[in-house]
């Protein structure tokens, strides 16, 4: 470890040329060299000066009888831990060795905790917990809720179990017209947990309680150990009648309590819960035989009223038929008269409106004869109009047949253009050894020019 030790010094960039170390730098190397030579190992103390920041960190103290050492567990950490660790508390913590550079302080950097030995013990029941827990056991749409009138409760717990007496000073107290059965079983050492789950089983089967209580009075992990059983969860869960489990005290949790149907804090409190007391269920009974008795005298004062009020509405058979013939006639007149009005409004308004249409409808007849004189005229002057437009036609036709080229084609004549298609109108616009294209009645001709002769040069 010296040559260790030596060979990290080495290491540091902050040591100088002549071999002197800042604090930090001597802190940091102690601190690796701690880290490298204790890997993380399981420590036994007791807590001392607990702390919880506000950071969630937890910061205490691990001492034995002779020595003590800081330790800190990280929030990251600490959430996962199953319980909160309180002044004198013996715990056994999974850590690393290192040192707190900033103070130079050697201290545990705490992974784990759990509490002292019972480190086994409360792994395997970890273990089943969540086993069961994955398979839906403690699921809690599986609990069943307890009666609301108790007539029988079972009791599984031992002949010499203090709780037993517990529980039945409670029933007799409380409930003292509630039967009770008791189903006798050991509550500790080797096979309790099998023979817990026999007298479970057994009051299951003979079905003769409507609550079964499961219970057993304090006393450390190893004492309670038998209700971490698996077939005795598997048992209570599979019960014919709703199971309360009371075992130990308030703080402690068994499988048994997450398998049944409802867990009690101690066996007097399970007591409490599965029975209701006499008192209360006789201040209910007459609480509500006085509500019943006000409810039926209401309900013959209403009946009384009604019957008075259809005395005095009650009239001979006679009275009766005259009443209703009147009403019959009335009916009948107001039909007639609901009939006959609407037909005579509608046959006024009828005539109202043919009078009103005889009044404005226009005299049509000299109408009808001038349109009958403006179709025949319109027929005439179209006639004239259609002769003269034919004339016409007929008269413009002949003069552009006389204008056709084509026709001064046939007589003997012929268009010169150029190759490009342009009417040539003067000598001007033609050139020795050049060509031209002569469009014929009947076809063209394409020449070639040997000379130009201008009307200027002829005269000369």
């Amino acid at each position: 470890m010296n040559q260790e030790f030596r060979s990290t010094f080495r290491s540091e960039p902050e040591m100088a040329t002549s071999g002197v170390l800042s604090v930090s730098a001597l802190n940091q190397a102690v601190a690796r060299m701690l880290e490298r030579s204790f890997p993380l190992s399981w420590i036994s103390g007791e807590i001392s000066n607990f702390t919880r920041a506000s950071s969630g960190h937890w910061y205490f103290t691990l001492k034995d009888d002779a020595a003590q050492v800081r330790a800190v567990m990280f929030r990251g950490r600490a959430q996962y831990a199953d319980f909160a660790p309180r002044e004198g508390d013996k715990v056994e913590v999974r850590a690393l060795v290192t040192l707190y550079a900033p103070r130079g302080d050697y201290q545990l950097n705490v992974e784990a905790i759990r509490r002292a030995g019972v480190g086994n013990l409360y792994e395997a029941f970890v273990r089943l917990k969540e086993k069961l827990h994955a398979e839906g056991l403690f699921d809690p749409a599986h609990k069943r809720p307890l009666p609301v009138f108790v007539r029988t409760i079972g009791i599984v717990t031992s002949l010499q179990a203090a709780a037993l007496r517990d529980v039945l000073t409670t029933l007799a107290r409380r409930a003292p017209h509630v039967r009770v059965i008791l189903y006798p079983t050991p509550v500790q050492g080797d096979g309790a947990g099998l023979k817990i789950a026999q007298a479970v089983a057994t009051a299951s089967a003979r079905a003769e309680c409507d609550v079964l209580l499961v219970c057993r009075g304090g006393g450390s992990m190893e004492d309670l150990w038998a209700f971490n059983d698996e077939t005795l969860a598997r048992t209570i869960a599979g019960c014919a009648m709703p199971v309360v489990c009371g075992v130990g005290h308030e703080t402690d949790f068994t499988i048994a309590d997450f398998a049944a149907d409802l867990r009690a804090p101690t066996p007097t409190a399970a007591a409490e819960l599965a029975a209701t007391p006499r008192a209360d269920w006789l201040a209910t009974l007459e609480i509500q035989g006085q509500q019943l008795r006000s409810a039926l005298q209401r309900r013959l004062g209403n009946a009384g009223q009604t019957l008075d009020w259809l005395a005095h509405r009650l009239l001979s058979p006679a009275a009766v038929i005259r009443h209703e013939r009147l009403k019959l006639q009335g009916l009948q007149s107001g039909l007639a008269h609901a009939v006959r009005t609407p037909i005579d409004q509608a046959q006024h308004a009828v005539d109202r409106l043919r009078h009103r249409l005889l009044a404005q409808r226009p005299e049509s007849q000299s109408r009808r004869l001038r349109l009958a004189d403006a179709a025949r005229r319109l027929q005439i002057g179209s006639s004239a109009q259609r002769s003269t437009q034919k004339q016409l036609l007929a008269s413009m036709s002949a003069q552009l047949e006389l204008l056709n080229p084509q026709r001064t084609l046939e007589r003997g004549y012929a268009i010169v253009t150029d190759l490009h298609g342009s009417v040539i109108r003067s000598p001007a616009a033609l050139q020795p050894q050049s060509h031209i294209r002569l469009r014929l009645a009947q076809g063209s001709a394409e020449l070639g020019i040997a000379s130009v002769q201008t009307g200027i040069a002829d005269s000369a």
